[in-house]
């Protein structure tokens, strides 16, 4: 695979994947609860996902994805009662000072939130619309050599985990000003607020 061609792929997906959306919303919300504790599992779900996907459309897998509508509407409402159980949780949460919560109380098991962001990324429209129907416009896959498979897989490795640990330090960051109870209590809503929302989104496409 050409350097340019890579390049291209890269500014592409890098644009694709910064875009907010269900993931990313759900990547701020889950640090805002819990800060950076249990992000690599739940970030490592994204990338699973998304390289299912490209393999998926590596292999040819297009038709299957616009005809085997019952399994893809039956990961992506998974993912959707994912982010739902997940808000609820944080509608729920007793208001505490964040500096006196301790991490086995509030952060979820790491095999629990990979698969939990696994399910939304496999049921997300928005990687899916990218690796199904974008992808074969900035990337021939029949002419891609074998080593440009690995270059590809390889740059989503890095890119999707880079922009996606950003948002995640960034929410973690404004965590500090929620220190008081009543602050927990607000912090907690919104960041509830903001799951179901990334849970309608993801149903109603």
């Amino acid at each position: 695979m050409s350097w340019y061609g890579l390049m291209t792929f890269c500014a592409v997906y890098f644009l694709a994947v910064a875009t907010p959306g269900p993931g990313i919303a759900a990547v701020v919300a889950r640090a805002l609860d819990h800060g950076l504790q249990g992000a690599a599992a739940f970030i490592a779900g994204f990338v699973i996902g998304d390289l299912i996907w490209f393999i998926g459309a590596a292999l040819g897998l297009s038709a299957l994805a616009k005809t085997a509508h019952f399994a893809f509407a039956a990961l992506k409402y998974a993912g959707v009662a994912y982010l739902f159980f997940l808000a609820y949780r944080l509608w729920s949460a007793p208001a505490r000072r964040i500096d006196a919560i301790k991490a086995p109380e509030v952060v979820q098991a790491p095999l629990a939130s990979f698969f939990g962001s696994l399910a939304l990324t496999l049921g997300n429209p928005k990687p899916m619309i990218f690796f199904v129907a974008l992808l074969p416009t900035v990337v021939n896959l029949e002419t891609l050599p074998p080593t440009g498979y690995f270059e590809i897989a390889g740059a989503i490795a890095v890119i999707l985990p880079a922009i996606l640990g950003i948002y995640a330090i960034a929410a973690t960051r404004a965590r500090i000003w929620f220190q008081s109870p009543r602050a927990s209590r607000l912090l907690n809503r919104s960041s509830g607020t903001l799951m179901a929302a990334a849970a309608v989104a993801v149903a109603a496409r």
